[in-house]
């Protein structure tokens, strides 16, 4: 069966568009190469970036998406023998956005479309998981008002905190079957009256609205910004990407992750992994949970990381560079969702150049024209200089380095700081990607919740700011313009020092050391003279 002229699929067999990421994004265009090399890959479609422009300019209309994407779906139902809607196999599905050029965090994304009254009662004959089906639901609701409905979140979060309080419990990961019925129930009558109609009960309408709204976020402010600041053409538009749903809430032996081929901060060739049991790709990627399961992953499901080690091999011999890729495990079950090149410091993509030339993935010529645009003169990695007074507090260390500056509490104070020549330190509650004009002036961030692969991570360390994630003693507060590290406050203005390397922050500003990377700039110096 070959493509209709609507959408091309996500399937073993399938044909490679011969424009690539181009046509089809570079979500859908890795992801089917991954399906060619054998990786385990949920089934999927995806409308390509022609169909953003058509719609911006008029010439396809809704009634036309909506026939694409049901033909996707009748594809999709016949691939997995399940059913969208059904009442005893229900299929469900994530709506992803994938721009030819990767944005990180920039775009929105809606999982679990598909879940109606009649479907979540089919999820849990088809699982045997109450629980899973009931969570699942609860996110759909609380994500589609969020990304769809344009509601505000506050008031579904508030029901969560209820719900937790009700209950005793610290996290939505702690709540059982009867709890989240409960919360779900509540966000769906809540939605009701914020949106002034009921949540929409036809998995059809879910998904034309989700793939809408991934269109509309082409469009959004945090999208442009990320385009000026990298030079991306505003016209070129996104690709929307449909896959099945595979479940990392589903219990136990299942969750998410977010894994880089090798550190994107110093360029070590290891594994670097940020996990969450019984979780989904957003509890990772959002900036809004600080993660500590990594660790746990190796020691309670040695095989999947096995597996996943094995897949960073494939993944640079398929890409010939390092990637940053995200995944689910289901009950035991590993399913790669999406790869990409990674994001990576300066020093990072030095190291990386070099040590790729040495194991023969890459040409010297190839490792040239990758750190073309790198001013490797200004290369060079620091650290505090010893001896080194009590720190404040400790964070996760998500980008190398050391910064020293005022504090800002949010964007508009970074911007005024470095616009009277004291570049700050961005300090926020979360990791998330809104702060993205506020990072661009600043020369570190801090944040207290978040990890280190969430998509505000990874920007940061593209645009090489010291970044510290996830410092669980850091508190803020906002109206009196201060916060809280360990057991000092502190004002907006005040100066901090971030060490990078360590995870430390520290009060004032402290001496720096700096060291040069001088065993990879003399082999790269000794490629240019035998080009030369």
């Amino acid at each position: 069966m070959t493509d209709t002229p609507q959408c091309r699929f996500i399937l073993p067999g399938e044909t490679l568009p011969p424009a690539g990421g181009e046509t089809v994004g570079g979500k859908a265009w890795s992801l089917m190469r991954m399906v060619n090399a054998g990786l385990r890959v949920p089934p999927g479609f995806v409308l390509g970036t022609d169909w953003y422009r058509a719609l911006h300019a008029g010439t396809r209309d809704a009634d036309s998406l909506r026939r694409a994407l049901a033909g996707g779906i009748s594809r999709l139902e016949a691939a997995t023998g399940l059913g969208f809607g059904s009442a005893r196999r229900p299929l469900l599905v994530s709506v992803r956005s994938g721009a030819a050029v990767s944005m990180p965090g920039m775009l929105e994304t809606v999982l679990d479309v598909g879940l109606t009254p009649h479907a979540v009662e089919g999820l849990l004959r088809l699982t045997g998981n109450p629980r899973l089906a009931w969570d699942s639901y609860r996110r759909l609701v609380q994500g589609y008002a969020e990304v769809v409905a344009g509601l505000p979140t506050a008031p579904f979060d508030a029901l969560l905190q209820q719900a937790l309080a009700a209950e005793r419990e610290d996290s939505a990961q702690q709540l059982d079957h009867r709890a989240l019925r409960r919360l779900t129930l509540a966000m769906l009558a809540q939605y009701g009256v914020l949106a002034n109609h009921e949540f929409p009960a036809h998995p059809l309408d879910q998904l034309c609205a989700a793939a809408g709204a991934v269109f509309s976020s082409w469009d959004a402010p945090k999208a442009a910004s990320y385009r000026r600041l990298n030079g991306l053409d505003d016209a070129a538009g996104t690709a929307v990407t449909v896959q099945t749903m595979v479940f990392g809430n589903a219990g136990g032996a299942s969750g998410a992750g977010v894994g880089f081929t090798r550190d994107p901060a110093s360029g070590e060739p290891r594994l670097y992994l940020d996990f969450c049991f019984n979780g989904q790709g957003e509890d990772v990627v959002a900036g809004r949970q600080s993660l500590a399961d990594s660790d746990r992953l190796r020691r309670e499901l040695p095989d999947v990381q096995a597996r996943l080690e094995t897949g960073c091999g494939v993944l640079e011999a398929l890409f010939g560079d390092a990637q940053d890729f995200e995944f689910t495990v289901q009950d035991g079950e590993l399913f790669m969702l999406q790869t990409r090149t990674a994001k990576r410091t300066p020093w990072a993509s030095l190291r990386i150049a070099v040590d790729m030339v040495a194991e023969g993935l890459i040409s010297p010529a190839q490792a040239l024209a990758r750190l073309e645009g790198i001013d490797l003169g200004a290369v060079a990695y620091t650290r505090l200089a010893e001896p080194l007074p009590a720190p404040l507090s400790h964070a996760t260390v998500a980008c190398i380095g050391v910064a020293c500056g005022p504090i800002a509490l949010d964007a508009a104070a970074a911007a005024r700081f470095a616009g009277a020549g004291s570049p700050a330190i961005l300090v926020r509650p979360e990791t998330v990607t809104e702060d993205i004009a506020g990072l661009v002036h600043a020369v570190g961030l801090l944040t207290a919740a978040g990890s280190r692969t969430a998509h505000a991570a990874v920007v940061a360390r593209q645009l090489g700011k010291v970044c510290l994630v996830g410092c669980r003693e850091l508190t803020l507060d906002l109206p009196r313009r201060a916060c809280r590290i360990g057991a000092r406050t502190l004002a907006e203005g005040d100066l901090i020092s971030l060490d990078g390397n360590l995870g430390a922050i520290y009060p004032g500003v402290l001496p720096v050391v700096t060291l040069r990377p001088e065993r990879e700039l003399a082999i790269v110096a000794g490629w240019r003279a035998k080009v030369a």
